[in-house]
């Protein structure tokens, strides 16, 4: 496993420091003198980081530009406690990377695999069945907070996982993962009294 936080000789205390309380001014006063301190620093030793975790050159230029992007918006999420700029940084430019290789994941599959295969239209009763269906879904949504319906459509509509969606949202994963188990309970036990 590489280390998350690759460091150049001569990176001391002090140099930590000045970097944690650069964040500190980007998360307080969005201080672009700051973030350009930063940028010089960590932008091309992210693009070397991720060209080592296997991204190619221009996908390891549009990543250190994301991880950039996300330094600026989630500098206020730094906690110098916890870790350093250095690692703070590398740790988002390593998911940054992960997240990357499972978008562009491809299934090996023969062209002739039948799940590849278009389904067969629905009959007629079968569409009205499943319309019939949606609409107390739909209907039993209602009865939901609205926060439980909003993360469930991020997660069923739009595709998000849950850490997307903790991301988004500014919610902490577990209050994610417990509100979306909570709302298929409540969905599930009005939709067996009715179907």
């Amino acid at each position: 496993m590489l280390d998350p936080a690759p460091s150049r000789p001569g990176l001391d205390q002090e140099d930590r420091a000045r970097f944690a309380k650069a964040l500190r001014a980007i998360a307080e006063k969005q201080c672009r003198d700051s973030f350009t301190l930063i940028f010089d620093f960590y932008a091309p030793r992210l693009k070397t980081f991720l060209k080592r975790l296997g991204a190619d050159e221009m996908q390891s230029e549009e990543l250190a530009q994301e991880v950039m992007i996300t330094v600026w918006r989630k500098a206020g999420q730094f906690d110098p406690s916890k870790a350093s700029p250095s690692t703070w940084i590398f740790r988002i430019a390593r998911n940054r990377r992960i997240d990357a290789f499972r978008r562009e994941k491809v299934l090996d599959v023969e062209p002739d695999e039948p799940a590849l295969s278009p389904a067969d239209l629905p009959l007629p009763d079968e569409t009205m069945e499943l319309s019939q269906i949606e609409e107390h879904v739909r209907s039993a949504m209602k009865d939901l907070p609205d926060e439980q319906v909003r993360l469930l459509r991020a997660s069923f509509y739009e595709g998000l996982t849950h850490s997307e969606i903790a991301e988004r949202t500014k919610l902490p994963l577990g209050t994610v993962k417990s509100r979306i188990r909570l709302a298929f309970g409540r969905l599930r036990s009005r939709l067996s009294k009715e179907l």
